[in-house]
């Protein structure tokens, strides 16, 4: 990962945004490859999902012929939307502040930042001299007491306060008594990672952590001029929210029926407490997603169908099957307006061995976002709350009042239309192509030495630049025929021309930067206009005609 970031930098695709100033936390910059790269990324799922999409044919897997369009919502929204959504009063993160450093953490990382830490080590080293010292049987509370007072306070304050004396002594009996213990083995008996008897310290001081309070994740702003409640407003956490509140819009000005996916690329933010991983978890990112509106009947069908065409077409742009699995949630973890939630998830490098990440989320939502709209805010069980009046005695969390339901043209049934949810992050899918494509070889150097080579293997649709046209040398009337094709294929591609340095050194960097062909002028076509055309990944190189060369890039780029 960390020969990921440093190319990242090197090569112009991801920046911290401000770094100039020190850099702000959450939040990345894209550079000019990385734009291409997100910008072509984008640019698929768009085809791919909405404008190439042929409304008159079933597709394999799919339960009948539907229909996709696209909207875009704005970023700010009536403070309404997200009271009926949800967001306003549930879209929280449990938090934790530090007593010593202030540092704050989300509570449900604070175990997993703290595998690693150095006071973590000496623990272990302090827990285990004191089980040498003293006889399983001698071991007094008190006793106890003062050694983590005095020890633990070497290493960190506060050091993991115990919270259950006789429980803590119990398990080191045991441990000892069973004869040696590590200390890997002893943390174990005590909880994990260090849980049941002890407190979970901060992972920066090892100080004590206040008790867990709420979080909301959504960014606050405001209005006109003046900062008041009323003028009060929120960036928007999802993009999701702008579609379900135009469903009615959609389909009144538009000669849609269901099955229909609306679909919207766009920036969303969220306010983490502990943003980390590179561009994994942002504070501020974006968004291509679809509401697909169904009938209910049917729902289940189509969810299986989003499940495994989305999970299709990260195979199809490259991705290798053994980095990529679709995790089906478990009851308890399904959000409580879901049917079922699947999640495409990817071996990011920065994850331990076996573990992947979440690179999407296909949910099926019922008729809750709907509903909420028309009625108000509903509980767990997608029921209305009881109506909360303001000061002004006027309905708090109240619908919009609107009718969201469809009526069918053909059968003249109406009913509220269920809703799945294909939610892609276009940060997330571009950093997993990025890890994807990296990949080291040897190859021979321009004297023939063999050489770490460098190359990003990026599907040629993803790629940000599709050809670099060379010169083999600065003279000769090279250079001119270079820029001619150059100028030809800058009509529809985006191509780079370089005439710096070394052929072989020209080829590398661009095999750095992901360019799937290389095209070079040389002695040779000066006299019968033919060009090399070099792959990437293979290394083949072949000679086709100059005039031909428009042609030979569209068809290799749609393989």
């Amino acid at each position: 990962m960390d020969k990921i970031v440093a190319l990242c930098k090197r090569r112009g695709f991801l920046f911290q945004s401000s770094e100039i100033y020190g850099g702000i936390n959450g939040f990345w910059d894209y550079g000019p490859m990385g734009v291409e790269l997100k910008r072509n990324l984008k640019n698929a799922w768009w085809e791919d999902m909405i404008q190439a999409h042929n409304d008159l044919d079933v597709l394999p897997g799919a339960p009948e012929a539907y229909s996709m369009t696209g909207i875009d919502s704005t970023i700010i929204m009536h403070p309404q939307v997200w009271k009926c959504s949800g967001h306003y009063d549930l879209f929280h993160d449990m938090m934790q502040s530090c007593q010593h450093c202030k540092k704050l953490f989300r509570a449900d990382h604070v175990a997993g930042l703290l595998t690693e830490s150095e006071w973590v080590a000496s623990l272990k080293k302090h827990v285990v001299e004191f089980t040498e010292l003293k006889e399983a049987v001698a071991f007094e509370p008190n006793e106890l007491q003062r050694w983590l007072e005095k020890k633990a306070k070497n290493v960190a304050p506060g050091l993991a306060a115990i919270h259950d004396i006789p429980g803590f002594m119990e398990r080191i009996r045991t441990a000892v008594a069973g004869g040696s213990v590590s200390a890997g083995e002893l943390l174990q008996l005590l909880g994990s990672p260090l849980g049941g008897s002890l407190a979970l310290p901060c992972p920066a001081c090892g100080g004590l952590l206040n008790a867990p309070r709420e979080f909301n994740l959504m960014f606050q702003t405001y209005t006109g001029a003046l900062q008041s409640e009323e003028n009060m407003a929120f960036l928007r956490p999802e993009t999701a929210q702008g579609i379900f509140v135009n469903f009615k819009n959609v389909m009144d000005s538009s000669r849609y029926s269901l099955p229909l996916g609306i679909a919207q690329i766009g920036k969303s933010f969220r306010n983490e407490i502990t943003p980390r991983n590179f561009t994994f978890r942002s504070r501020e990112f974006e968004q291509m997603e679809i509401e697909f509106f169904c009938h209910p009947n049917q729902s289940s069908d189509w969810y299986r169908y989003w499940r495994d065409r989305r999970m299709q077409w990260y195979l199809d742009l490259g991705m290798r099957k053994d980095r990529l699995i679709l995790r089906e949630h478990e009851t308890s973890e399904l959000a409580h307006y879901s049917v079922g939630t699947a999640d495409i998830e990817y071996a990011f490098p920065f994850l331990p061995p076996g573990e992947f990440g979440e690179l999407e989320g296909i949910a099926h939502r019922g008729d809750f976002d709907l509903r909420s709209h028309m009625e108000g805010k509903l509980d767990e069980k997608q029921r209305p709350l009881k109506v909360q009046l303001n000061e002004n005695g006027q309905p708090k969390y109240r619908g919009s009042g609107k009718d969201l339901s469809y009526r069918d043209p053909i059968t003249n049934e109406k009913y509220i239309p269920h809703v799945i949810e294909p939610s892609a992050g276009a940060d997330r899918g571009t950093l997993a192509f990025l890890c994807e494509a990296y990949y080291e070889d040897q190859a021979p150097d321009e004297n023939g030495e063999m050489q770490t080579r460098v190359v990003m293997r990026f599907h040629p649709r993803l790629a940000p630049i599709k050809a670099a046209i060379f010169p083999l040398v600065k003279k000769d009337g090279m250079p001119e025929l270079a820029k001619e094709i150059y100028l030809a294929l800058k009509k529809h591609w985006v191509v780079f021309y370089d005439e710096k340095g070394a052929v072989g050194r020209r080829y590398r960097r661009q095999d750095e930067a992901g360019t799937p062909y290389c095209i070079t002028v040389d002695g040779q076509t000066l006299q019968d206009r033919t060009v090399t055309i070099r792959d990437r990944d293979s290394l083949e190189q072949v000679r086709i005609p100059m005039d031909g060369i428009v042609e030979e890039i569209g068809k290799r780029l749609r393989r």
